[in-house]
């Protein structure tokens, strides 16, 4: 029996509500040895008072030693294990968008990036051009021509687009074309196995014409192709955890992960203020609800220390408003960790803390990473998370006789 048939044998109804407050690349490293991380320097009262009551712990994404993507990420706090159920950020970003994936379909996460004159990556975001101006540039790539296959490119947020190949024979085995560097040229779509052999050759002939019409843009005339992938299948929140689960997000990938789990995408915020209001408006229609925060991460990929920090702190004023709701569960966590020091995802253990009223405290007054590593909850895998939270919500029955 695996974790999810133990799951839907023990899951039980209730009227009890889980909240899931997920900050994006929460963990983070000090500048300097001795020195505090980002969530160590933030001023957390909030969080602190709820550490006080609650339990901490550590959470492992993956494995120990293994970075994970956002979709990894996510899918191990959800309950799934990511090396069981892998899902390409492609995929992610065109179910987030509503686009509804094929059988012939294999998708792709891209980026616009600039490059120099010598076709070089100078910037991976394109300064993170906004949704205005990318969209715009989207346009252009809609002359895109291949034959023999279709193709639909949609926009998604900033720098972020999909594209969709449609045709007999596509296979989602194609390594990214992202060398996750300045300095040097995008990489050339290359298969990972034989069956995906048409597929690169279809991503390369979509990038060759769309650097053509790209060639005149001052910040988005290059493009890097990521997380290619077909159509994933996950077993819903409420045929595992018999939960009515609603999403509340602002980036399309999670709305796109959050919908591939069968939870309903509520409102169509764009703030954590926003956000909450959505929150306190579904209150009564759903059992569970994710709430994700992109900030800590994309602070931290751009090195921005003082910056993540502030985002923490908002994180935390956002706090009292959740529990003026009355949660019988509220778990704050991330996916990953995103050390600004490091200007992308690491390997290391992510703060969580589980706030209940059946909490055994664990003598914790703070939330952060030192704090967390001496925390109730141990050094856990993230897929476990769930099961701690339905316990602490009265919705487990009893294993065994």
């Amino acid at each position: 029996m695996n974790q999810l048939d133990l799951v839907r044998e023990l899951a039980e109804k209730s009227q009890t509500k889980i909240v899931m407050l997920v900050a994006d690349g929460l963990g983070g490293l000090p500048l300097q040895k001795g020195g505090k991380t980002e969530l160590e320097t933030a001023a957390t009262p909030n969080l602190d008072r709820l550490a006080a009551c609650g339990t901490s712990g550590s959470s492992v994404p993956v494995l120990p030693g293994i970075t994970p993507g956002s979709g990894p990420g996510h899918l191990g706090l959800f309950g799934y294990d990511p090396l069981e159920f892998k899902i390409g950020r492609g995929a992610l970003e065109a179910t987030g968008i509503g686009f509804e994936l094929g059988p012939d379909d294999v998708a792709a996460r891209g980026n616009f990036c600039t490059l120099d004159t010598a076709g070089l990556i100078a910037d991976r975001r394109a300064g993170r051009i906004p949704s205005e101006e990318s969209f715009k540039v989207v346009e252009r790539l809609q002359g895109v021509k291949i034959e023999g296959v279709e193709t639909f490119v949609k926009p998604v947020k900033e720098h972020r687009f999909v594209v969709v190949f449609r045709g007999p024979g596509l296979n989602g085995g194609v390594a990214d074309t992202d060398p996750q560097a300045v300095g040097v040229a995008p990489l050339d779509p290359q298969p990972i196995v034989p069956a995906a052999r048409r597929t690169a050759d279809v991503a390369k002939e979509f990038v060759r014409q769309a650097r053509a019409l790209l060639k005149d843009e001052p910040k988005a005339n290059g493009l890097v192709l990521r997380g290619f992938a077909g159509k994933p299948q996950l077993p819903g929140y409420e045929e595992l955890y018999g939960l009515r689960a609603a999403a509340i997000a602002v980036y399309p990938m999670y709305k796109g992960l959050a919908r591939l789990a069968g939870m309903t995408l509520i409102g169509k915020a764009q703030s954590l203020d926003e956000q909450i209001d959505e929150l306190g408006k579904c209150w009564q229609d759903y059992d569970f609800f994710f709430l994700h925060f992109k900030y800590t991460d994309s602070t931290g990929e751009d090195g921005d220390f003082a910056e993540k920090v502030r985002r923490i702190e908002e994180l935390d004023r956002a706090i009292p408003r959740i529990e003026k709701l009355g949660p019988d569960v509220l778990i704050v966590t991330g996916d990953h960790s995103t050390p600004s020091r490091l200007k992308s995802h690491s390997w290391h253990p992510v703060p969580t803390l589980l706030s209940a009223e059946s909490c055994r405290p664990d003598g914790l007054t703070k939330f952060a990473e030192r704090q967390c590593l001496q925390g109730g909850l141990g050094m856990f895998p993230a897929k476990h998370l769930m099961l701690m939270a339905m316990a602490h919500a009265g919705r487990f029955g009893k294993f065994g006789a």
